[in-house]
């Protein structure tokens, strides 16, 4: 059975991530892209899907793990009766190979280390061929090759030499206090030959010195500068370095109801999610990406408007069906598995605000605007009058019907508002007195009709009375102020009616509107919001108590997974999960912005 999501950390080379666990396994990596099968998946089943572990013999859990500071270079520990042991897990970028380096090393007397290792490519359904190759320039002295192919995937793992048992493949050496022992697996397309061993010490020197080369240049100060540097840098780890590809998490189907149906597959780029990753960065300097992730949006986008998709793959890709695994059971029995996003055909028209906000900012931090993304806002923005009319499927991306929700109202609100700001303060060429209109219309429809005067709070759809967390939006684009009654009232709804245990609650589930069955946990991101709504209102007390309770969340090592389980305190969904990251980083800005001008 998988370890407790909080129980695993993430180690990645801005191509794609794994999940290692507190007993030493690593449970979950697709290779070579974060959307690519996986070669271990023993966190959507047991050990039988794959995995690879690698602690004491007989030892459970680590004693300890930390990060090497600002790096993903995951150091677990563990204090046997016989010594102390460390293994050092990390996926070295910047050399555009897959490979996974595990490093033991002895820290006090004489420790027996096992290692298992099961390999089953594409999604557990493909059990590998598997070979010993001579080996003459390993990782070191007493390296062997293990050879695993099936279909279009091979591996190669350099180390103690494994020997076979049954289907599963083990080793057992001792190290020593100050002895290290070095595996590493590398991924290949399984018709060329091996590639070549690497030097492990040159390697991770190499990545410790660009994670922290990147890391220097974080912008962040107060209480939460430590979260907030963790949290970029977790945004950074699901930033795809050769595409600009901004993945929602690295994992798919971790329920949002224990044992339920709420599995989705996360790892993808969601407009709204890219963009406003891509607003968290630019507040905090990093112009680079915000310029590498404007050129995958207009790569993904090109072409008809009328096409434009709310999630693309990593490079762009369009075509994301949405399907069901057979060969994996699901955490901890929560299934289905799934593969692709089913929301891939939705209509949410919150997407024009999302990307149209996301651009100004870019050029408001100084990226100038060429003619093919403005072309592309132009384009955007006629396309957003085209549907004006029509009902969505929500933030949310609800898989019931349609309906006219506030949020989406005000995010195309918002998309046209951009659209303004930029002819006016910008200097670019638009059809602005028609923006004008549009926009005008369209407040006078959310004030008319997303607002209920005897709840005095706006509400989750046109005709409805429901709550949605989605609405502490607003003051965040600027379609009411923070301190505005008709907020304050929203609010107050919202602690009324969404609140869990302190955390905040997407939407009423209860009310069917989902067209889903079963419940789910409070969503992180919506408590982070609520926080920012706190600090930006004048409500700092209210804001600083429940950062701290937010924050307090985060594992061992600063992850964060999309929901939490306020019963049994765990955490629920995707992970790491961006979203939580980015409005975690969002509302420290904010409660940082309060104390400020308090404190002035």
């Amino acid at each position: 059975m998988p370890l407790a999501i909080e129980d695993y950390a993430v180690i990645g080379d801005c191509h794609t991530a794994a999940l290692v666990g507190m007993d030493g396994s690593i449970d979950w990596l697709c290779l070579p892209r974060f959307d690519s099968a996986s070669a271990f998946a023993a966190l959507l089943g047991d050990e039988e899907q794959g995995h690879w572990r690698i602690a004491p013999l007989g030892a459970a859990l680590a004693t300890s793990r930390a990060y090497h500071d600002d790096t993903f270079v995951l150091a677990t520990r563990w204090v046997t009766d016989d010594g102390e042991v460390e293994v050092v897990d990390l996926m070295p970028r910047g050399d555009r190979r897959a490979d996974v380096v595990r490093r033991v090393r002895g820290v006090r007397g004489s420790v027996q280390m096992e290692q298992v290792l099961r390999i089953r490519f594409d999604y557990a359904s493909a059990v590998p061929w598997i070979r010993q190759a001579p080996e003459h320039d390993g990782p070191g002295p007493d390296s062997h090759a293990l050879l695993a192919v099936a279909g279009p995937d091979s591996v190669v793992v350099r180390g103690p030499k494994l020997e076979a048992d049954g289907m599963v493949h083990r080793s057992r050496f001792t190290v020593s206090a100050g002895e290290t022992v070095d595996v590493v697996l590398t991924w290949y397309p399984s018709h060329r030959e091996p590639p070549a061993p690497i030097d492990v010490n040159d390697r991770i020197r190499a990545t410790e010195a660009w994670w922290r080369g990147w890391a220097k240049s974080i912008e962040a100060s107060g209480p939460y500068s430590e979260q907030v540097r963790r949290s970029l840098l977790m945004l950074r780890a699901l930033t795809h370095e050769e595409t600009g590809g901004i993945v929602a998490a690295a994992t798919t189907s971790l329920p949002e109801a224990f044992g339920g149906a709420r599995n989705w597959d996360y790892r993808y780029v969601w407009l709204r999610d890219a963009s406003l990753t891509l607003q968290a960065l630019l507040e905090h300097g990093f112009d680079n990406e915000a310029h590498a992730w404007r050129n995958w949006l207009l790569r993904a986008i090109a072409g008809d408007p009328a096409d434009v998709q709310i999630m693309y793959g990593v490079a762009g890709e369009r075509r994301l069906p949405e399907w069901e695994l057979d060969s994996l059971p699901g955490y901890r029995g929560a299934s289905p598995v799934r593969v692709g996003n089913g929301a891939v055909l939705q209509f949410q028209g919150d997407i024009f605000g999302e990307v149209m906000l996301a651009l100004q900012q870019t050029r408001e931090s100084g990226i100038v605007e060429d003619r093919f993304s403005w072309s592309l806002q132009l384009a955007l923005l006629d396309r957003a009058e085209q549907v004006l009319d029509r009902d969505d499927h929500g933030i949310w991306e609800i898989r019931g019907p349609e309906h006219r929700f506030t949020h989406s109202r005000a995010m195309i609100w918002a998309a046209f508002d951009c659209g303004i700001r930029a002819v006016h303060e910008h200097g670019l060429d638009g059809p602005v007195d028609r923006w004008i209109a549009v926009r005008d219309q369209l407040r006078n429809e959310i004030e008319s009709n997303g607002f209920d005067p005897a709840l005095n709070s706006f509400v989750q759809y046109y005709g409805s009375t429901a709550i949605d967390a989605s609405l502490l939006a607003l003051p965040q684009i600027g379609f009411v102020a923070a301190d505005d009654p008709r907020m304050l009232g929203t609010v107050a709804a919202i602690e009324r009616g969404l609140i869990r245990d302190g955390l905040v609650m997407r939407y009423e589930v209860s009310t069917g509107v989902d067209g889903l069955v079963g419940d789910e946990h409070p969503f992180l991101a919506c408590s982070f919001w609520l926080a920012q709504q706190y600090a930006a209102s004048g409500r700092l007390d209210d804001a600083v108590a429940l950062m701290d309770r937010l924050v307090g969340l985060c594992n061992d090592v600063g992850m964060l997974s999309e929901e939490y389980d306020v019963d049994d305190r765990r955490h629920v969904g995707n992970t790491p999960q961006a979203l939580s990251h980015l409005t975690l980083v969002r509302a420290a800005d904010a409660i940082e912005r309060a104390r400020n001008a308090t404190s002035g």
